[in-house]
C-alpha cells in the first residue's frame, strides 16, 4: 500500500488548505505544495491588502514512482468537468494544420507536430446573447491555457462555450450587456442610469460589459478593440487588463456621461492603449491563474502538447543555420543570428519607424536585449 506523503505548511495556510491536503492524502502519492505566490497574479485575484491577505500558490507533486513524476507540478483543478466536452460545439483538428504548415504546405511555424488528438472547441469572443446564462460546468480546454464555460441561455436553453473567469464554478449565472441595459434593469433604477448603481448590477465576474460601462479601475479579461469585434486581448491563464480612464462629462445633475469615443486600459505588459467605448470587456481574470506555475516533469508530455524538440544552430549543417558547419564546436566566429540571418542577440529592431501603431498611449518597455529583473518589473 503507497503511504501518503505529507510536507509542512507554509505559514498562514488556512484551515480550508489544511483539509484539503487531508484529501489528497487519498491519492497516495500526491501531495499539494504551497509557496509564496507571485506578485501580479495574487494583486490580481486579492486587490489591495497586506502580502498576509495573499493567496498561496497550490501544486500537486507526484511521489517519484518514476522519472516523469519526479519533477512533475501541477495546478489543483479539481474543480473541472471530467467527461467528454459538448460535442455540437466541437470539430476535430485534422490534417497538415497539425505541423505548424500553411494552406500551401509550407512550416510558417516550426517546432510543431505529433502531439495528441483534439478536438476544436468553438468558444463565444463577441457574447451578443442578452439574458441570464447558467453556467454548467468548467472544462479543460486543450487549445488554451485558460479554462471555458459551458454556458445555457436560460430563455431558449442555447449552449455556448466562453472563456471562464477565475473563481467562476457550476451553478452560477452571467449577463452579457453588449445590446444595451434591460428595461427591468432600468426601471430598478428609476428610469435613469445612476452609474453606481449600474455598476454595482452588472460589474460581476464572469459578466460580459461593454467598456462604457465598466467602472475605472476594474480588472478585465477578453478584451476587445472595436465596437462590433469580439475579444482580442487578455484571453491566456491568468492574463487581465485594468481601466484607467474615460472621457466623462458631469452633468448638472451630478451623473457622468462618457462623452469619447475611446476608453483607455493598461495592459500587463504595461503598455497603455486605446480601445472603442463598445468594445466588449469580461469583469474578472482569466481562469487557471497558476497555469504558468506547472512543470511538465519529462519530454514525452512535451511531445503529448504537439511540441517537437528545439534543435542548437550550432549542431546543425552549414545548410541549415548560419552557425552550423566546421570542424568542431564552432560558429565561424559569426555573432549570434536566427536560421535567416536576423541578429537574435542585443536589441536588434526589426520595425519599421513609419509603421506606427496610433491606438498605443504608451508603449511597453523593452528591455534592448538584457535580462529583466522580476522583483522591479
Amino acid at each position: 500500500m503507497l503511504r501518503p506523503q505529507f510536507r509542512p505548511l507554509a505559514a498562514g495556510v488556512s484551515a480550508f488548505c489544511q483539509s484539503s491536503l487531508r484529501l489528497a492524502a487519498l491519492r497516495g502519492y500526491a501531495t499539494q505544495v504551497y509557496s509564496s505566490p507571485d506578485s501580479d497574479a495574487s494583486t490580481a485575484l486579492s486587490g489591495a491588502g497586506s502580502q498576509a491577505d495573499y493567496e498561496p500558490v497550490k501544486m500537486r507533486t507526484y511521489k517519484p514512482r518514476t522519472p516523469g513524476l519526479r519533477h512533475l507540478k501541477r495546478p489543483i483543478n479539481d474543480h473541472l468537468w471530467k467527461g467528454r466536452p459538448y460535442l455540437p460545439l466541437t470539430f476535430p483538428k485534422k490534417g497538415h494544420g497539425k505541423g505548424g504548415r500553411n494552406n500551401q504546405g509550407v512550416i510558417t511555424v516550426r517546432h510543431r507536430g505529433g502531439g495528441h488528438k483534439r478536438r476544436i472547441r468553438t468558444v463565444d469572443f463577441e457574447r451578443w446573447a442578452p439574458g441570464p446564462h447558467l453556467v454548467e460546468r468548467i472544462e479543460y480546454d486543450p487549445g488554451r491555457s485558460a479554462h471555458i464555460a459551458l454556458l445555457t441561455q436560460k430563455a431558449n436553453g442555447k449552449k455556448s462555450y466562453i472563456v471562464a473567469a477565475e473563481g467562476m464554478r457550476a451553478g452560477d449565472v452571467v449577463h452579457s450587456y453588449r445590446q444595451g441595459i434591460p428595461k427591468d434593469l432600468l426601471d430598478s433604477m428609476g428610469g435613469v442610469i445612476d452609474p453606481g448603481v449600474l455598476a454595482s448590477k452588472t460589474a460581476w465576474r464572469g459578466n460580459c460589459l461593454p467598456m462604457h460601462m465598466i467602472p475605472v479601475g476594474t480588472n478585465v479579461f477578453n478584451v476587445g478593440s472595436q465596437a462590433k469585434g469580439g475579444a482580442v486581448f487578455c484571453r491566456s491563464a491568468g492574463t487581465y487588463a485594468t481601466v484607467i480612464s474615460k472621457e466623462e462629462e458631469t452633468r448638472e445633475d451630478g451623473s457622468k456621461v462618457v462623452t469619447g469615443r475611446f476608453v483607455v486600459v493598461r495592459l500587463q505588459s504595461g503598455e497603455i492603449r486605446r480601445v472603442s467605448k463598445d468594445a466588449c470587456a469580461t469583469i474578472g481574470v482569466a481562469s487557471n491563474v497558476m497555469h504558468h506555475y506547472r512543470q511538465l516533469g519529462k519530454a514525452g508530455r512535451k511531445r503529448w502538447l504537439n511540441i517537437r524538440p528545439t534543435v542548437r544552430g550550432l549542431a546543425m549543417n552549414a545548410f541549415e543555420h548560419p552557425h552550423g558547419g566546421g570542424r568542431g564546436k564552432s560558429k565561424g566566429n559569426r555573432i549570434p543570428t536566427s536560421p535567416w540571418g536576423t541578429p537574435s542577440k542585443g536589441g536588434f529592431k526589426t520595425r519599421r519607424k513609419s509603421n506606427i501603431n496610433k491606438w498605443v498611449v504608451t508603449p511597453r518597455v523593452r528591455n534592448m536585449g538584457k535580462r529583466r529583473d522580476k522583483k522591479t518589473a
